[in-house]
């Protein structure tokens, strides 16, 4: 049951990779794509995704390395691997995942950086039990197609998962250091060390992620817990 806590992370992939399609296929590249598209992305909304499958695939003679098109197929493929799991049919969704990583390893050709395919080929190598070459690929990530903090912070959380707190703690200050300013490293990093206890450092990143974002909630709510949130600041000026 190790691929469970994925699933969230994965719906969150699939309802991004749901609204950049909606937004991009009015930009296909003919009337028979965008119909394709379009109907493609009604039946995903609806969950029925064999049905939504089909049409990506007719949107892909189309125009076979259009990259939302690739994720989208990689999802419905993750999903229906899922789905075969649930019901004990581990040849087909075996199949599915084959698939999805065959999709998601051709967006990223088309765009080694797409982040959506990066976490869905992730979850593909692991649902197939490749565990090793799921983190071999979060590593070559973060080393060739960055520098960028997303891809560290994404190292990360593999190396967390798999217990590794040492390399993980490395990766979060390489993504905190990377992009100082980037509100998203900081909170990532407060929660792994909010996880492990670590309060004092916790609170120095929440302070951070106040500076940069104050009307975060959950940031807020972190600091206020604490008994750190600072006190509001006149008009115009700003925390130190």
């Amino acid at each position: 049951m190790k691929n469970l806590p994925k699933l969230a992370a994965f719906r969150r992939i699939s309802v991004h990779v749901c609204v950049l399609s909606i937004g991009l296929a009015a930009t296909g590249c003919g009337p028979h794509y965008r119909q394709f598209r379009q109907s493609g992305q009604t039946h995903m909304g609806n969950a029925e995704f064999g049905a939504a499958k089909l049409l990506f695939l007719d949107a892909e003679d189309d125009s076979p390395r259009h990259l939302e098109n690739l994720a989208d197929l990689g999802a419905c493929s993750i999903m229906l691997a899922r789905a075969r799991f649930s019901e004990m049919n581990h040849a087909a969704a075996l199949r599915e995942v084959d698939d999805a990583l065959t999709y998601y390893s051709r967006a990223l050709d088309v765009s080694p950086g797409h982040q959506l395919s990066v976490e869905g080929k992730n979850i593909a190598l692991e649902l197939k039990g490749q565990f090793d070459e799921a983190l071999a690929h979060a590593e070559w990530t973060a080393e060739f197609v960055g520098p960028q903090a997303k891809y560290y912070l994404f190292l990360a959380s593999e190396l967390e998962e798999r217990g590794d707190m040492d390399a993980a703690l490395l990766r979060y200050r390489q993504a905190v250091a990377m992009e100082p300013e980037n509100v998203d490293s900081h909170i990532a990093f407060a929660k792994f060390l909010a996880r492990h206890g670590i309060e004092p450092a916790t609170v120095h990143h929440l302070k951070i992620a106040y500076r940069l974002d104050p009307l975060n909630e959950w940031v807020m709510d972190e600091l206020a817990r604490r008994g750190q949130l600072p006190p509001l600041m006149p008009a115009g000026q700003q925390l130190p």
